[in-house]
């Protein structure tokens, strides 16, 4: 079971990106270190639930 997840940045609080994992899988949150357009910096960002 795939759910669609967003990737909220730590230090700006945006979502910058949405993706998916598989739920069963992958039970823990997803931390990445990804690019912040609004910062212009590569910053860790966590996963959140996205609406609908």
């Amino acid at each position: 079971m795939r759910i669609k997840i967003g990737l909220k940045c730590s230090e700006c609080g945006d979502i910058n990106y949405s993706t998916y994992k598989n739920s069963k899988t992958t039970t823990d949150k997803i931390e990445l270190k990804k690019y912040c357009p609004r910062l212009k910096k590569h910053t860790v960002h966590k996963e959140v639930k996205l609406k609908g």
